[in-house]
């Protein structure tokens, strides 16, 4: 049989193709996949559930005329193969090469930027709209998951959707999965839906929307009658498609939550590599879900809240421990932090896990339901600062700005495992304010992690090394970084570091003592350094006179891309190399002046 897909490099190749070639193409496709995430890792499990329709659309619709949008984007790889990237796909999700997500600048056929979930109906809506106003005859599709759909803009969209007469077509791709099984009602109707079971009324004819399906996502000769079928159908259309995510490769069928991202493995087999034997420092995630774990037994007031990422949060744990007590609400941050709102005023100390770049979608939940009220949640937002291969739609740098403003808000970051135990420890003995925990993707550094409690004095820095002319002052896991610099210097004596724990409330006492004992003063965080943590300190020196020449690290006023993230470190200058520079910059210039 010859190669297919070495002959196709746009949709157009693609069109020139028999129907009855398609299902040797979906093979091609699914292999050539699995072959470059085999060794260059991504994400695989959602790319391969739908690689038949990913084939039917680009063949029946006439894309990028036609605009394609695609939910988050974990499944659009299928989707840039075949749209000028198969060239270039080896460099997914590496520094300076393509995104692993639909991205507008890069490709005309990526309708719209995405990385997070159940926005594609509204904006393929959006443009639905203006197609009309316009006077061109266009079709509109958004391909949804279940999990996605199940989430509260989704349900808006539609909602809207359904009063229009435009040409719309959602496709919800559903194979009972996001990145952790599907929860809740929804998932449980479309359930029904598939078993023929369902007693209800078709809630999506009930929002005014053509229905057909469910339909197998694999058939590809039945996703092409349809889809053709449904473009000459007027208004907004729904199609429900079954699909198995993983398919084609076994493992990925079996375990769909290892193979969302399964890191490197063997492509012909589909094994994970054997992890090492050698002991290493844990993930923050799992010192989180261990703690919690430990913490909750003997507190029965405490309940653990994750949006869809029981595994990423490591929420798991206590969702096998003590399952009565742990929240898995779906896709729905807005909905879990008003959740812990309300738990809160009953009594309930609410851990509400939730990534840093998630957070972001529930703001005026932080400000009116939360902080407002004073109710004290406990907000652990994993994932914080600079993320790597996922880019720009997942670093979680804007936390210490977007929070740092809202009114009876404390913010901490740990500098180790040590600190996140403690600082979850202090709270849960009581507290009558919000609080968010920041803390990194990855491993710490500490393998001797687990000390018996110690409480934490809210809004106290810690004095890490003491010097005569300069002051480093950090936020979170950075301190490290910072130690190897001090170290790696000649002039060590002249540098004093302060772990400041607390972005608010600030320490000012300690700042005092610092300003009146040094020359000058470097702030080094992991966040923007516009509205950030370095922002606060040069506040509190001008509300307090003082003078000294106040340098600010972090993340620079721009969307950072995707790469490694000591790679994106590097480019920040917040690795050992660049931060023992800025030193012994600083250091020249006050021995000089």
């Amino acid at each position: 049989m010859k190669n297919l897909l070495k002959h196709i490099n746009l949709p157009e190749d693609l069109r020139q193709l028999a129907p009855e070639a398609l299902p040797q193409l979906a093979k091609e496709l699914r292999h050539f996949i699995i072959n470059i995430v085999a060794t260059k890792e991504g994400h695989l499990g959602a790319s391969l559930g739908v690689v038949e329709l990913t084939i039917a659309l680009h063949y029946v619709f006439n894309t990028p005329e036609d605009q394609l949008i695609w939910d988050v984007g974990h499944q659009a790889y299928g989707h840039k193969i075949l749209t000028g990237r198969k060239d270039i796909f080896d460099t997914n999700r590496q520094l300076g090469g393509i995104s692993g997500f639909p991205k507008r600048s890069e490709s005309a056929y990526d309708t719209f930027g995405v990385g997070h979930s159940s926005t594609s109906i509204s904006a393929a809506l959006g443009m639905a709209i203006a197609s009309q106003l316009k006077g061109e005859d266009k079709h509109h599709i958004a391909v949804i998951g279940d999990a996605s759909i199940a989430s509260g803009m989704a349900f808006e969209g539609l909602n809207h959707a359904g009063v229009t007469d435009v040409n719309l077509l959602v496709i919800l791709n559903d194979n009972a999965i996001g990145i952790d099984p599907s929860v809740g009602a929804l998932k449980q109707y479309l359930t029904n839906v598939k078993k023929g079971t369902e007693k209800q009324d078709n809630i999506f004819e009930a929002l005014n929307f053509n229905y057909s399906g469910p339909i197998d996502g694999h058939d590809l000769p039945l996703l092409l009658s349809e889809l053709k079928r449904l473009k000459t159908v007027k208004g907004p259309k729904f199609l429900h498609i079954i699909t198995t995510k993983g398919k084609g490769l076994k493992q990925a069928e079996l375990d769909q939550v290892k193979y969302h991202a399964p890191g490197k493995f063997d492509a012909k087999t589909g094994e994970l590599p054997i992890k090492s034997e050698l002991k290493q420092p844990p993930k923050f995630q799992d010192v989180f879900g261990e703690t919690i774990v430990e913490l909750a037994l003997k507190n029965d007031k405490i309940v653990g809240i994750t949006p869809a990422m029981p595994t990423g949060s490591s929420l798991k744990y206590m969702m096998e421990t003590i399952p009565d007590r742990a929240f898995d609400v779906g896709i729905a941050e807005q909905h879990a932090v008003t959740l812990a709102a309300g738990m809160a005023t009953q009594g309930l100390i609410p851990f509400c896990n939730i990534y840093s770049t998630f957070l972001q979608r529930a703001y005026d939940q932080i400000i009116h339901d939360v902080a407002l009220q004073n109710l004290p949640v406990v907000f652990c937002l994993d994932r914080a600062g600079l993320v790597g291969e996922d880019g720009a739609t997942h670093h979680g740098v804007f936390d210490l700005a977007y929070l740092n403003c809202i009114p009876n808000l404390v913010i901490f970051s740990p500098r180790d495992a040590i600190a996140l135990r403690n600082i979850m420890y202090t709270v849960q003995l009581g507290i009558d304010f919000p609080i968010a925990i920041r803390y990194p993707r990855g491993r710490g550094h500490l393998l001797d992690w687990k000390k018996p409690f110690k409480a934490i004095e809210i809004g106290k820095g810690i004095c890490l090394k003491t010097g005569t002319k300069i002051a480093i002052l950090s936020i979170g896991t950075i301190a490290k970084t910072i130690t190897d610099a001090i170290n790696a210097l000649d002039e060590k004596d002249a540098i004093s570091h302060y772990d400041m724990q607390f972005v608010k409330p600030l320490d000012e006492r300690l700042l005092h003592t610092v300003f009146k004992q040094h020359k000058a003063i470097i702030t080094i965080e992991d966040g923007t350094i516009v509205g950030g943590f370095g922002s606060t300190i040069l506040a509190f020196a001008n509300k307090n006179n003082y003078s000294q020449k106040i340098t600010i690290l972090g993340i620079e006023d721009q969307f950072i891309e995707h790469g490694t993230t000591d790679q994106l470190m590097q480019l920040q200058k917040l690795d050992v190399t660049s931060i023992k520079k800025e030193i012994k910059d600083l250091i020249l210039s006050i021995n000089n002046g």
